[in-house]
């Protein structure tokens, strides 16, 4: 029996969160689901794999990754929550608690599913339930941002639905049923109709690409970005962005067992390092330091697309990316979150003096900017490191050089950004800001910083077999 506590948990809870009359004990409930959540999580992942089962609902080693994943993320995210609702008291926080919960049960849902129509299904539910949460703030530009974020994540999922449909249609001209359950496909994959199945890969990349955030589909990343709050561009660019990706990782490893591997991994890295390319044009010069990190999140995944381009041998290093990724985003936007409440701005037109307006909050913020930009000794030097490994030892000189050369341009547009913010006298207004660092509010991107540098440093065992076992289950013929 496949145990679904995960997925009903955070959904069941919600309901509570959301007709819970307090306003204080609503942050509670949804830090105590989390903490709940991650124990049942480790539990799970504690126990051997169970045996592989057709069905839409299991959790294989690719989903154990991303469970874990989403479920640590969410816990720092939502004791973060605590800390930083006690300075919005102006705001209500019902459908914000209730939302972030509903967003976890998707999110988990997402790891369990094992059919593209429910992962589908699964994914449009975590748009829906976290673009409540872009409004947050309620203002022009944050209704804009939301109504941007819905239209065009929706549109992109349309276009993956219709990818999906072809996939369905591309397994019953094959001789067989128009099933999309992941082991029909990859058992019955070499009689796939091929022009269908490549006509379904592009529609489900440019659909779930759309989700990632991959250039040209990134243009609703920098507003709903820009204007959701710190701990909300968290879960979207350390949470759904890591789904979205294994359902492109899933995607990848259908076509390749039909003997479309080529097709798969040329359009891969021909997105991945286009979108690597277009962030580090767009970083240098930015004002504002939250729309820096959408950029940053195209940049990254870009990364993450071009390295499931490079074939089986990068599986291992693109799932590191990922775990990486998620957790030093999830560092960062908290981060910067502090600071974006000290100083009621988030352009450094006003943000200057952080490191000495918040020591703590800033010191994490410059060392997330370090982390997150690939610099030793943090965990995504090591997963870069071994990208770039791979992307060598197949003979691609030129566009190794691509990838360092663009991974430079993100620095270099990042930094300047950062230091701007970082260094100088705060102004008055900032002085003046009753804001300041709290343990609910430094604690979780300290953690999640200290996890990136542990990583970095040294790899878990058991970390390292969730990683390995995940990558091993998507290549082709597993």
């Amino acid at each position: 029996m496949v145990s679904l506590s995960p997925i009903l948990l955070p959904l069941v809870m919600a309901v509570v969160v959301f007709f819970t009359p307090s306003k204080r004990w609503r942050p509670r409930l949804l830090a105590a689901t989390a903490v709940a959540h991650f124990a049942l999580t480790v539990a799970l992942l504690s126990q051997p794999a169970g045996p592989v089962t057709s069905g839409w609902l299991r959790l294989d080693a690719p989903g154990r990754l991303l469970l874990g994943l989403v479920s640590l993320l969410f816990l720092c995210c939502a004791v973060y929550s605590v800390g930083y609702l006690r300075y919005r008291v102006e705001r209500a926080n019902r459908r914000f608690c209730a939302c972030l919960l509903v967003a976890l049960g998707t999110m988990s849902l997402v790891a369990y599913s094992q059919h593209f129509g429910l992962l589908w299904v699964s994914m449009e539910a975590t748009t829906l339930a976290t673009a409540p949460l872009i409004y947050f703030n309620r203002t022009p530009r944050s209704i804009e941002a939301t109504w941007k974020y819905l239209m065009l994540s929706s549109v992109g999922l349309a276009m993956a639905l219709f990818g999906s449909f072809f996939l369905g249609y591309a397994a019953l001209l094959g001789g067989g049923e128009a099933s999309l359950l992941f082991s029909d496909l990859l058992v019955g994959a070499e009689a796939l109709s091929k022009p269908w199945l490549r006509a379904g890969f592009a529609l489900l990349l440019v659909g779930y690409g759309t989700k990632l955030g991959l250039a040209p589909m990134h243009t609703w990343k920098p507003d709903a970005y820009g204007e959701a709050p710190g701990v909300v561009g968290a879960v979207l660019a350390g949470g759904l962005t890591s789904c979205a990706f294994l359902a492109l990782a899933r995607l990848t490893q259908v076509a390749g067992a039909a003997g479309e591997g080529d097709y798969a991994n040329r359009l891969l890295v021909l997105i991945g390092i286009g979108s690597m390319g277009v962030a580090g044009a767009l970083l240098l010069g930015q004002r504002d330091l939250k729309r820096m990190l959408a950029y940053s999140s195209v940049e990254q995944m870009g990364i993450l697309a071009l390295a499931a381009g490079l074939g089986a041998g990068a599986g291992f290093a693109a799932m590191l990316h990922m775990v990486n990724n998620a957790l030093a985003k999830g560092a960062l936007f908290l981060a910067v979150g502090n600071v974006h409440r000290a100083f009621g701005s988030k352009t450094i037109d006003t943000v200057r003096g952080a490191l000495t307006r918040l020591p703590v909050s800033g010191t994490l913020f410059l060392l997330a900017f370090f982390a997150v930009t690939g610099s030793p000794p943090f965990g995504l030097f090591a997963s870069e490191l071994l990208i770039l490994k791979e992307i060598f030892a197949g003979g691609r000189y030129v566009l190794g050089g691509f990838f360092l050369a663009f991974l430079f341009l993100a620095f270099a547009g990042m930094g300047s950004t950062t230091l701007t913010a970082l260094q100088g006298r705060p102004p008055r207004s900032a002085r003046d800001s009753n804001y300041r660092d709290r343990f609910a509010t430094v604690a979780p991107p300290l953690l999640l910083l200290g996890i990136v540098l542990l990583f970095g440093l040294w790899l878990p065992d058991p970390i390292r077999a969730l990683v390995s076992d995940a990558a091993a289950a998507l290549e082709v013929g597993r």
